[in-house]
């Protein structure tokens, strides 16, 4: 039987699949998929089983899934489609007879008004009345959604958000995909919701550890979200991505991207990893190119 990880092409799927090797789990149980099968072709090279798998394209999906015993179900990042998508990807795992479906939220999901966390409340709903044994790791924010940032901060000597001075529980991805291992490899999980967060700061905190890593003065701009949405824009980002990246940081302000869950770090038995470590190693990758 296998253990199916959708999205392991992207970051966080990919994550997953080392860290389930890492764990000894052999890669021929493993099925790592993805709309690109040519993006897998380092997995598949050590003997992970690649298949396609479109979201978009539920006939892919039953042959995906085939002979699968669990799932882990990374959500897509197409602003407007994560619900059909995942909705998707849960009827072809019962039509797979997949008995356990692992799948990422988002911190807060049941109280948060963000845009992100309306479409991923839907598929929690969804996945609970499906019928299917589930864990729910509603994830927090990423720290490498600000480390990869890194650059650009550096050159305008600015962090820009709209955060005011709420709080943030930033997690690394590879904290979140040890926790999804977790609970794919430990039994007393099932039916279970976590709320999965790192040590919480505010974006000036945050900007005052880049200038401590950097040795470089960094000063946190806060922005109307109309004005960041703007800049985001500006700088490359699709409009409904940037959209969604300042609606998020105005739910930052509100609390929802805080948790004072303990939940991450009774799943991986150790610390999550830090904001200032996050950067200091974000840097260091930077200068080993």
């Amino acid at each position: 039987m296998f253990t199916v990880i959708t999205g392991a092409s992207g970051h966080l799927g990919r994550l997953v699949v080392d860290q389930l090797l890492a764990t000894g789990t052999p890669p021929a149980q493993i099925v790592a998929t993805g709309r690109d099968v040519g993006k897998l072709a380092g997995l598949a090279q050590s003997g992970v089983v690649v298949r396609r798998a479109d979201f978009a394209d539920p006939a892919t999906l039953d042959e995906a899934f085939a002979g699968a015993e669990a799932m882990v179900l990374v959500s897509t990042t197409t602003v407007g489609e994560r619900f059909d998508n995942a909705r998707n990807a849960i009827d072809a795992a019962a039509r797979a007879s997949v008995s356990r479906i692992v799948y990422t939220s988002i911190v807060n999901a049941s109280t948060a008004q963000m845009t992100l966390a309306a479409e991923h409340r839907r598929t929690e709903d969804y996945l609970r009345a499906s019928g299917t044994a589930f864990v729910i790791l509603r994830n927090g924010w990423y720290l490498e959604n600000y480390t990869d940032q890194l650059p650009m901060i550096t050159q305008y000597h600015a962090l820009l958000g709209s955060a005011h001075d709420g709080r943030v529980s930033a997690v690394s991805r590879a904290d979140l995909a040890a926790a999804a291992v977790a609970v794919l490899t430990q039994d007393g999980h099932l039916g279970a919701t976590y709320e999965l967060g790192g040590t919480p700061f505010t974006l000036t905190e945050l900007a005052a550890t880049i200038s401590d890593v950097l040795g470089t003065p960094i000063a946190y701009q806060d922005m109307p979200v109309a004005d960041y949405t703007a800049t985001l824009t500006g700088a490359g980002l699709p409009p409904e991505m940037a959209a969604a990246v300042a609606d998020a940081d105005a739910g930052l302000a509100r609390g929802e991207l805080f948790t004072a869950s303990e939940d991450l770090v009774k799943l991986i038995g150790r610390p999550a990893t830090t904001a200032h470590e996050a950067v200091r190693n974000a840097v260091a990758a930077g200068e080993s190119r």
